[in-house]
């Protein structure tokens, strides 16, 4: 196999900084919270995007994009840093105590922005530690609800207002399509159908809002998927309305967008798994004067968004980062990128603690569960029970058991042919007429792990997940 580093080449190089700050772009980096591909521009028909189609339209649309890790801080952490969690200290949610390594505190998107002369703004959820590291300008995240869509572009709208020849960096987070709960104590989670009257015409449950990546047909999932949906719908009212709000700054012919999800939707097999699923995401990006419009088969990770806008900023990155500026791909939307794309887990709440490291190619995708056989990961999240369901007679001796088993008590390797089996519900570890893939993908990963330095290659470092980093 023919060896290629996994890590961009050298920090970037800055620009001088010398001309009027205008001629340097704003920046708007939108997040959706736990939306995966459901959107029509990735092929999804049950329902219509049209806001995020013609944003998807008006630059470079990414077919294969991965997040770090399928879970939201963590995730972010990547986002932020451009560094795989394994390397940046953000192993699970914030309120298990983890957090970045402290080298890092001025190393994140606003920190390195903020230096530069940039105006730094926040709507929705941080949710990396310390929050307080974090250089906002203007901050409304506990204050601000962001399923209600209208108020997230008349807080966009007041940011702008507020700003002067200064360029921006605006990161909007929205809430649709996570789950949600009446508070932190209530046991239901639910997806509101409607909030403020949006999406004017739900979706009603039936069989076609089923997952494909799950096949679990009951009344209570039926629910559960349409209403996703319905988030995912109101999600694109709000996104239409934001594009509306920066068109009318006039600004927006020097503004890079990036849109992206923080990882797939919150259901078992998807969210908190390495699966397709969890770790597959839109990821879209307008920048003008620089990107043309089309389709990228280049596979793309969110640790590049911090040298992407670097790069567009004219600013050296702090260190050396696991990511790539995306200048080459939206430049021109046929070039070539990574040969593998790599993600990984290691623990969402504070239990259970699960590692797993996961790399894909053009066509295979190889996972490494780290403690197969000694710890067994979670079979629910966000209160989706798909688990419990697939538990009923009616899927005995079916591939939908077999998949559930596989979930819920996972061997050490997993391998699957996503050209033919996309769901990823056919382990073919260990068959012998894939041997040889088999053998190159884990030589990709190991070689990945070593030059990202993870941690758990040393198997007596995992039990120091359990305990909030230091």
């Amino acid at each position: 196999m023919q060896r290629r580093s996994f890590l961009a080449a050298a920090p970037l190089i800055a620009r001088r900084l010398g001309a009027q700050s205008r001629s340097r772009p704003n920046v708007l980096f939108i997040t959706a919270d736990d939306l995966g591909l459901q959107m029509s521009s990735y092929g999804e028909t049950l329902i219509q995007t049209p806001h995020m189609d013609r944003l998807a339209g008006s630059g470079v649309r990414f077919r294969t994009a991965y997040v770090v890790q399928a879970s939201c801080s963590p995730s972010r952490s990547g986002m932020f840093t451009g560094l795989y969690p394994h390397s940046n200290g953000q192993y699970g949610l914030v309120n298990t105590g983890h957090k970045l390594h402290q080298h890092l505190y001025k190393a994140t998107i606003p920190s390195v922005l903020k230096r530069a002369g940039y105006r730094t703004g926040i709507i929705g959820k941080l949710h990396v530690a310390p929050e307080d590291t974090f250089p906002f300008d203007v901050r409304a995240t506990n204050s601000a609800n962001t399923r209600k869509v209208r108020d997230v572009a008349a807080r966009a709208a007041e940011f702008w207002k507020g700003g002067g020849a200064d360029p921006f960096f605006l990161m909007v987070n929205y809430s649709d399509p996570h789950a949600f709960r009446d508070s932190p104590t209530a046991s239901e989670w639910y997806f509101p159908p409607q909030v403020d009257g949006l999406p004017a015409s739900p979706i009603k449950p039936g069989p076609k809002t089923l997952f494909p990546f799950q096949q679990i047909d009951t009344e209570g999932q039926r629910v559960r998927t349409a209403n996703y949906y319905n988030a995912i719908k109101r999600l694109d009212d709000g996104v239409g309305m934001l594009m509306a709000e920066l068109d009318k700054t006039g600004k927006a012919d020097n503004t890079l967008v990036i849109f992206i999800g923080d990882h797939g939707p919150p259901f078992a097999r998807g969210k908190t798994t390495c699966y397709e699923s969890g770790l597959r995401i839109p990821f879209l990006v307008r920048w003008p004067g620089v990107s043309k419009t089309g389709v990228s088969d280049a596979m793309v990770s969110t640790v590049d968004i911090a040298p992407t806008i670097y790069d567009a900023a004219g600013v050296a990155a702090p260190l050396e980062l696991h990511g790539r500026s995306l200048r080459p791909q939206v430049r021109n939307p046929g070039a070539r990128g990574r040969r593998y794309l790599a993600g990984e887990f290691h623990m969402h709440g504070s239990r259970p603690v699960y590692p797993r490291r996961a790399i894909r190619d053009d066509r295979y995708k190889l996972i490494h569960n780290l403690l197969a056989g000694k710890a067994k990961p979670s079979t629910g999240i966000d209160g989706d029970h798909a688990y419990e369901w697939s538990r009923a007679a009616a899927y005995d001796g079916t591939p939908v058991r077999r998949a559930f088993d596989t979930f819920a008590d996972p061997p050490e390797f997993e391998l699957y042919d996503l050209r033919d089996d996309p769901i990823e519900f056919n382990n073919l570890a260990g068959k012998r007429e894939i041997a040889g893939v088999e053998k190159r993908m884990k030589t990709a990963l190991h070689q990945w792990r070593v030059e990202t330095k993870d941690p758990c290659l040393d198997p007596g470092f995992i039990p120091r997940l359990t305990a909030p980093a230091g």
